[in-house]
């Protein structure tokens, strides 16, 4: 399908605001292939927080796809984004795939935005960039995490990806640049085998906790850095400029091994936050 035409350019508004105890989505506008249901409240542990999954009706991201999805949460509310499934970023052989992402957040808003990992297929090119807008009260945790592709598939879809590009940048509410946390990965150009990259490691996590420099500190002196080669997984936390908060990465052989720790890490910093414990994983998880 050509650029533009319907089902390329998805689009995807949700804006969340405090009613009540409750934190309901006050406001819904998506395009194919973006969809949403209704704020479910499964979360016993905040059980006023709205929780949403994100779904998309293509069969991945396709060369030529735009994306664009923006996330409204108000002062006082709290909600948790997640996919259904993991993005699959299909190969390609002209143009590319590109991402648009923008939260707001007001004064005390919560937000869990934490999907499913990527998995960018042989020869795909795929560019996303987010911009967050924080009050300095407020709360994010951000989760990106990338697959080297389709690992058990064939030999070159192993790091068979073109490009794949990456750049969070943080904003105050007047406007003023904060931080900026940005990878580009070409395995063609640079081998991502070498040691100060991805060395053995397959998975790469990149976390972001931004909050108010009391909670990142705290979460930094619970956290801090280890390394097993036996379980062949590598963690750490590092303070973002302008005591923005916390940037938390992890390798990893295994997407489980991987996103334990990244439960460790939300664990942690959820309890500082909110004083809430994370809920028990689904079975099916």
């Amino acid at each position: 399908m050509a650029s533009g035409s319907v089902g390329k350019n998805g689009y995807m508004r949700m804006s969340f605001a405090r009613r009540d105890e409750r934190t309901a989505m006050i406001d819904l506008d998506h395009r194919t292939p973006f969809m949403a249901q209704r704020a479910l409240y499964w979360d016993e542990a905040l059980p006023n927080m709205a929780c949403v999954y994100i779904i998309t009706t293509s069969g991945g991201t396709l060369q030529g796809d735009r994306y664009s999805l923006e996330i409204d949460v108000e002062a006082d509310a709290s909600a948790h984004i997640t996919t259904q499934g993991m993005t699959k970023v299909q190969s390609m052989d002209t143009n590319y795939a590109a991402q648009a992402q923008t939260f707001n957040l007001g004064e005390n808003a919560y937000l869990e935005f934490m999907p499913e990992p990527i998995i960018p297929f042989r020869n795909s090119r795929f560019i996303t960039e987010t911009h967050i807008v924080r009050h300095p009260t407020a709360t994010l945790i951000y989760s990106e995490i990338l697959l080297p592709g389709r690992r058990y598939h064939r030999d070159d879809e192993y790091f068979g990806f073109d490009v794949f590009s990456s750049c969070v940048k943080g904003f105050d509410p007047s406007g003023e640049e904060r931080f900026c946390e940005k990878y580009i990965l070409e395995p063609e150009r640079a081998d991502l085998r070498q040691v100060g990259v991805m060395g053995d490691f397959d998975v790469y996590a990149n976390v972001l906790f931004l909050t108010a420099k009391t909670n990142a500190d705290e979460v930094h002196a619970l956290v801090g850095t280890g390394f097993s080669v036996e379980d062949g997984i590598a963690w750490g936390a590092s303070k973002l400029p302008n005591d923005e908060g916390l940037v938390f990465k992890v390798l990893g052989g295994e997407v489980k091994q991987v996103k334990d720790k990244i439960r460790d890490f939300w664990t942690i910093a959820r309890k500082v936050v909110t004083g809430a414990e994370v809920p028990p994983k689904f079975l099916w998880r």
